[in-house]
């Protein structure tokens, strides 16, 4: 029997040291497709995807970087999303940041190669300028619960502080309970002066990330459309769902449409996974959410946004962890058992 689901992609901040080895780990068949990957990577000069999966060490420092960390968690999800099980019917594809470049060929927009060609790309320059940073806070309780009164308290403290001369600092990813922000060192300062420490990590600056999602990353959108063709894009041949919760349906949008949302208004704009997942969840209601790997921490960003719209009556973590072990709905491809649950 077909099993329906939504394919999510990963953003950064996935491949961290657990990943080390993911590619080998679980694509070892694969090599035709990651010799394509490394071939792009030494044209350039860089090091092969391969060579950096199968390193005998995890260096922070280096594997946090754009230019490394994009590539890998590209290749890693594309081969993911190749290797569903035979049951799988994907009726849409949604990703959180990054991972919109990665739904876009897991969609059929990018081809595999033109793909990486993109993620390489622009991760190499978000790595090249690093303007800004990006910093974390929860705006849900510890089981859940989102706090409307407080995420508009905190969207109205990140307004209060953009407005302080020479400070920038504004809502970057809407992520499940979380508020991912991003602005400039003053900015991004101010707010840590000013919020309660939670939960003993938060806010949690995110390291070698730079201000996405705003428009402090306006140069990097305009050397990305420099550089990327639109020949490079084609029709969707899957529904895809972007960073506002619109939806781009298989030959309803023209490519070029596609090329100036990705390489510019994603680039420059807020990306709202939360409503991405919500708007997914009711527009298709899949039997499954599907996680691409590698890591698994996303899955939790999706299953919170399901909780806020009470879906298939899931209230609360609680009622969502009972519901993961009777049947599973959230699948992390990263995790080995729920793994082979979706792959082949």
């Amino acid at each position: 029997m077909t099993r329906t689901a939504v394919l999510i992609c990963p953003g950064r901040g996935t491949y961290n040291k657990t990943e080390l080895g993911y590619l080998s780990r679980y694509h070892s068949e694969k090599q035709a497709l990651i010799s394509a990957f490394d071939a792009l990577r030494e044209t350039v000069g860089q090091e092969r995807v391969s060579a950096l999966d199968a390193a005998g060490r995890y260096s922070v420092s280096k594997y946090t970087r754009g230019d490394v960390a994009s590539p890998l968690i590209y290749a890693s999800a594309i081969a993911d999303a190749q290797s569903l099980a035979e049951d799988i019917d994907v009726v849409a594809v949604t990703g959180n940041s990054m991972g919109w470049y990665i739904a876009l060929a897991a969609a059929g927009v990018l081809s595999p190669q033109a793909g990486f060609e993109v993620v390489n790309t622009m991760g190499q320059l978000m790595q090249q300028h690093l303007i800004g940073g990006q910093l974390v806070y929860p705006c849900q309780s510890e089981d859940w619960q989102l706090d409307r009164r407080r995420k508009v308290e905190l969207l109205q403290l990140v307004s209060d502080i953009a407005n302080r001369p020479g400070h920038q600092l504004s809502l970057s990813i809407d992520l499940g309970g979380m508020l991912v922000l991003a602005g400039n060192a003053e900015g991004l300062d101010a707010f840590e002066r000013v919020v309660p420490p939670v939960q003993d990590r938060f806010p949690m600056r995110l390291a070698n990330h730079a201000a996405f999602h705003t428009e402090l990353q306006a140069p990097v959108a305009a050397a990305g459309r420099a550089r990327l063709s639109q020949s490079l894009f084609g029709p969707a041949k899957k529904p895809l769902v972007d960073g506002r919760g619109q939806i781009w349906w298989p030959g309803a949008d023209t490519v070029e449409r596609l090329w100036g949302y990705t390489l510019n208004t994603q680039v420059v704009e807020p990306y709202d996974f939360t409503r991405a997942v919500q708007v997914a969840a009711q527009e298709f209601a899949p039997d499954l959410f599907i996680v691409a790997g590698p890591g698994t921490t996303l899955g939790g960003a999706v299953a919170q946004s399901l909780v806020q719209i009470n879906w298939q009556g899931l209230s609360n973590k609680a009622a969502f962890k009972a519901r993961q072990e009777q049947v599973p709905l959230v699948v992390a491809m990263g995790d080995p058992v729920q793994r082979a649950l979706v792959s082949c």
